[in-house]
């Protein structure tokens, strides 16, 4: 699906800004960008939008559900490409490096605890904080 169908798709009005910023997400997929992340590399790249529009059109995908939104330890927002599958993070408390995973294990586990406690989920996030192994080996010299 190409940006200007997946914006009409979603009740937006095709603007420069936000094909943009979606293309900008679009090339920076694995990627989780705050706001001043979104400024900064639109900047550049030579091409200036505002702070307060980007922050308008963040959250007016994250609305559409074309971004998913996040506040890892920093507290600072930051926002993904929604890929429709859901993943997990481990979050570096050193360096900021986020990894995505999926383990079916954990997924199951979180149904089993939801239905003995006479739940049904109908969304989460889990969140996991450590040292990665590239730390790790610098916390050794």
């Amino acid at each position: 699906m190409n940006n200007i169908t997946q914006l009409k798709d979603n009740g937006l009005k095709v603007t420069g800004p936000r094909l943009k910023i979606l293309d900008l997400f679009e090339t920076h997929s694995e990627e989780h960008l705050s706001a001043e992340d979104v400024y900064r590399i639109l900047l550049e790249d030579g091409i200036e939008i505002g702070v307060a529009t980007i922050y308008r059109v963040l959250t007016q995908f994250e609305q559409a559900g074309i971004l998913l939104r996040h506040y890892f330890e920093s507290g600072k927002a930051v926002y993904e490409l929604n890929k429709g599958e859901h993943h997990d993070h481990l979050v570096c408390v050193k360096c900021n490096t986020i990894t995505e995973f999926h383990n079916p294990e954990i997924e199951a586990l979180q149904d089993k605890i939801a239905e003995e406690n006479g739940y049904r989920i109908v969304d989460h996030a889990l969140y996991m904080y450590g040292v990665c192994g590239d730390c790790k080996k610098k916390e050794k010299h």
